[in-house]
């Protein structure tokens, strides 16, 4: 690089350039959060007063930690060493300036600040105008990753390029020389997957559920429905998975495991998600609309509740994990309902009590990992060390009931009308009192890693458990 360029002021981008996020995605989130009814509130500043005063809105109402922001690593250490020549560096950013200048603080890097005002938006032709004001036509360096940039790039000196759109470096390269490239190294598809959570899918599973206890399994429109059901509460699963993960990005990111989840670690941008929710959700209602009126009905309490969850009762105790318990017994509902056969009491009854076991497992397990690593209370919920064995009270009492519910239905009549060998069924007891047992005490010992469902679908012991009450139930059919 010669002399000249090296004494080129440094114009960096913060959203996606310097962050591997968007502040302005994460701070409303993050108001959504606390105050979920401003939802109402924030289309009516943008449309009446604009983006700018949109984000000066949200700024005033809401702090970012700079060091829970994910940062791009390499860009930061090529600006440590510039700054380390004596190199002037500026942010310039469409971010607001409270939100731009704290991370300016926490680096201690940047000379100068620019950033978007209660009435200025600096983003795009904007920020040209206002860096070319600043230092001249052609005498700045410019650092950013979005195709509103290529009209700040028009005017500087040097291109630095830090992960980019997609389309940006052929459309860059047609018209300017690209003298630093930063990339990171992430299959997106991949990140974008590992997002949706493809494999708490098989959550979905229960759904299946009413096929089989129902005897119905025998018709093919049966399986069709039910398979479509399926993947209509895939969908709709998945798109509040994002919305979780976007509410709870200060929180994920200080969680040893979760901090890896793809908006937390920065691998995806939260704009992506902002994208998906509402597209993931749309397909799962037309899908739901298709097959039945009373489907898209148990759809919809099941949204309502996640996002009920997502924004309130997940940082409730008890009422958390009763939630948690809801949840997947809607899915059951929906079974229920696709198949048109009438609700039964029992399975109801069962799966609130085993999935309260479970779903209290879920939060024995994070309390523990919580006193190993901080020695306090879950970060996002409200559990406390004193509830420790509280928690394994409750979880197994509740485990303990379902199986009691298991072993008065076996002395339902209902029971002798759809087996021939009735009798047979009672020896699913034991085994569900040992696999709920065996459960609990993996957990005491922390040989649960977080979800006892998933941890379930890699212990063999499960397996031959599961396929013990299969050839049960069928051998008493």
């Amino acid at each position: 690089m010669s002399t000249i360029r090296e004494n080129l002021p440094l114009v960096v981008d913060l959203d996606g350039t310097l962050a591997k996020t968007d502040l302005l995605v994460e701070s409303c989130f993050q108001l959504l959060r606390a105050q979920p009814l401003v939802l109402f509130i924030l289309p009516v500043i943008l449309f009446m007063r604009g983006k700018a005063a949109l984000k000066a809105y949200i700024a005033e109402r809401v702090t970012l930690d700079p060091a829970l922001i994910p940062y791009n690593e390499e860009l930061v250490a090529f600006l440590r060493e510039e700054k380390a020549k004596g190199r002037f560096i500026v942010l310039a950013t469409a971010s607001n300036f409270k939100l731009a200048s704290s991370i300016a603080d926490y680096f201690d890097l940047f000379d100068e600040v620019y950033a978007s005002t209660a009435s200025v938006n600096l983003s795009g032709e904007q920020k040209q105008r206002k860096l070319v004001a600043v230092f001249g036509e052609n005498a700045f360096a410019y650092a950013g990753n979005a195709h509103a940039d290529k009209k700040v790039w028009h005017s500087a000196s040097e291109v630095i390029v830090v992960n980019p759109e997609v389309g940006l470096i052929q459309s860059l390269r047609k018209s300017y020389r690209i003298d630093r490239l930063f990339v990171q190294g992430v299959v997106k598809q991949l990140e974008i997957l590992k997002a949706l959570r493809c494999h708490q899918w098989v959550k979905n599973l229960l759904i299946f559920i009413p096929l089989f206890l129902s005897h119905e399994y025998h018709e093919a429109l049966n399986w069709f429905n039910a398979v479509l059901a399926f993947f209509t509460f895939c969908l709709c699963a998945s798109s509040v998975y994002l919305l979780n993960d976007l509410i709870d990005l200060p929180d994920d990111r200080v969680h040893p495991d979760k901090c890896k989840r793809p908006f937390a670690s920065g691998s995806l941008s939260p704009v992506l998600g902002v994208f998906l929710i509402p597209v993931l959700l749309l397909s799962a209602v037309l899908m739901a609309s298709l097959l039945s009126m009373q489907l898209l009905v148990v759809l919809l309490g099941y949204y309502a509740l996640t996002v009920t969850y997502s924004f309130l009762l997940k940082r409730k105790m008890i009422a958390d994990v009763i939630a948690l318990a809801l949840l997947y017994t809607c899915r059951i509902v929906a079974g229920t309902v696709v198949l048109n056969v009438p609700h039964s009491f029992w399975l109801l009854a069962y799966s609130m009590f085993i999935f309260l076991s479970l779903a209290i497992i879920k939060r024995y397990v994070e309390l523990r990992k919580s006193m190993q690593n901080t020695g306090g209370k879950i970060s996002g919920r409200d559990y406390q060390v004193s509830d420790f064995e509280l928690l394994a009270s409750l979880g197994g009492s509740s485990g303990y009931i379902s199986v009691l519910v298991i072993a008065l239905y076996l002395n339902s009549q209902e029971v002798t009308r759809l087996y021939q060998n009735p009798q047979l069924l009672w020896l699913i007891c034991p085994i569900l009192l040992y696999w709920v047992s065996r459960t609990w005490l993996k957990a005491h010992r922390g040989l649960v890693a977080s979800d006892p469902i998933i941890w379930a679908l890699k212990d063999r012991v499960s397996y031959v458990a599961g396929g013990l009450l299969l050839v049960i139930v069928f051998w008493a059919k």
